[in-house]
């Protein structure tokens, strides 16, 4: 079921439910979405993408890049606290369409299980809207899918279903409980668009486990977070915390407060001893930024004779997360008899300091 609106200055509102919604959801199942359009000239007022007899709104550009959001899971119903911000961002940093995907009756179910069955639904629903805006000239590849956990992979169906012709898709921490070790067709893949890049920031939680995209950004190892809770009586700031930290770091890449810099490495312990800081030796020019602003190194990512490229970096605990990186090589003129070590310590402008320890 798709939402419509005509009239002309209603103002569509993303479905807020909670958790009795949730709950009723076991014994009265249900799904609908919403397609709110969002330009800068309503950035604070979503407009239905489709009038009645599927009629696009005059407010969408078909010569603009269409970004679309699309949420995961929501047990219990509320409107994702990413959401506002990322649309003003984008805004901020580009003159394109948004269209931002509210499947949130139907994400908000008790029932995981459920909402995983409904992914594809979703998808499917997608699919004939988006072939409808083909008929309008609309190009595919003019198309990037920005999804978060679940939507990553409603993201990848949709890509899918298109044979890999739309433009870019930025998998947000795909989901991985119901995902891991799964054949590609049943999971973002870097086949479903011309430029995958994924942000992995809970891959040993609620995160995919494995590599998906042209490209899978790291951050500190992609499975602990700084900042985040390390103990169960936080509540769900302990669940949801590391899963979350990747939207947040691509909020971050909008900013423009700094770039997050990533380096490609076989694996983050061979990152973290220094030996991946040439970016030239996988094929790059440039060592890539996480991101929004990913895409300038697609053409380099694709052309790769493996499938995809892992890239590494570390955050600091708390926003904007940029750390400079140092490499420091230390050479020994004569031999070390005895057993020792040196210890560096970089104390930044706030007097935090960072310790380090090379052992013989």
């Amino acid at each position: 079921m798709l939402c419509f609106s005509d009239t002309k200055n209603q103002c569509l509102k993303f479905t807020d439910l909670s958790l009795k919604e949730a709950f009723m959801d076991i014994f009265r199942p249900r799904i609908e979405i919403k397609l709110m359009l969002y330009t800068r000239e309503s950035i604070t007022c979503a407009r239905p993408l489709f009038k009645r007899n599927f009629i696009l709104n005059d407010k969408f550009n078909p010569t603009k890049k269409t970004v679309w959001i699309v949420h995961g899971f929501r047990p219990l119903g509320t409107n994702p606290i990413w959401l506002e911000k990322l649309i003003k961002l984008l805004l901020s940093s580009e003159d394109v369409n948004i269209i931002v995907v509210d499947w949130n009756r139907g994400a908000t179910t008790l029932i995981y299980q459920r909402a995983i069955k409904r992914t594809w639904k979703v998808a499917q629903m997608l699919k004939e809207y988006i072939k409808r805006m083909v008929k309008y000239g609309i190009s595919l590849e003019s198309f990037h899918f920005i999804g978060v956990s679940l939507g990553a992979h409603i993201a990848g169906y949709v890509g899918s279903t298109f044979n890999g012709l739309v433009g870019r898709i930025t998998g947000i921490d795909p989901a991985g409980p119901g995902f891991n070790n799964q054949p590609s067709n049943l999971r973002l893949d870097h086949k479903d668009a011309k430029f995958v890049d994924v942000i992995h920031s809970d891959s040993n939680g609620l995160g995919i486990t494995h590599s998906v995209g042209h490209i899978d950004f790291y951050p500190n190892g992609g499975k602990t977070q700084p900042g985040c809770p390390k103990s169960i009586f936080s509540g769900l700031s302990y669940i949801k915390c590391e899963h979350q930290r990747a939207i947040f770091l691509f909020l971050s890449s909008l900013s423009a407060k700094c770039n997050l810099i990533a380096y490609p490495c076989n694996s983050y312990e061979d990152y973290r001893n220094g030996r991946c800081f040439n970016c030239e030796d996988f094929g790059l020019r440039f060592c890539p930024t996480t991101g929004y602003y990913a895409d300038p190194w697609k053409n380099y990512v694709i052309k790769r004779n493996s499938p995809g490229l892992n890239a590494y970096f570390d955050t600091s605990p708390k926003e904007p997360f940029c750390l400079y990186h140092y490499v420091l090589d230390i050479r020994i003129v004569e031999e070390i008899r005895k057993k020792a070590h040196i210890e560096i310590k970089l104390t930044d402008k706030d007097g935090v300091v960072e310790k380090s320890k090379i052992k013989k």
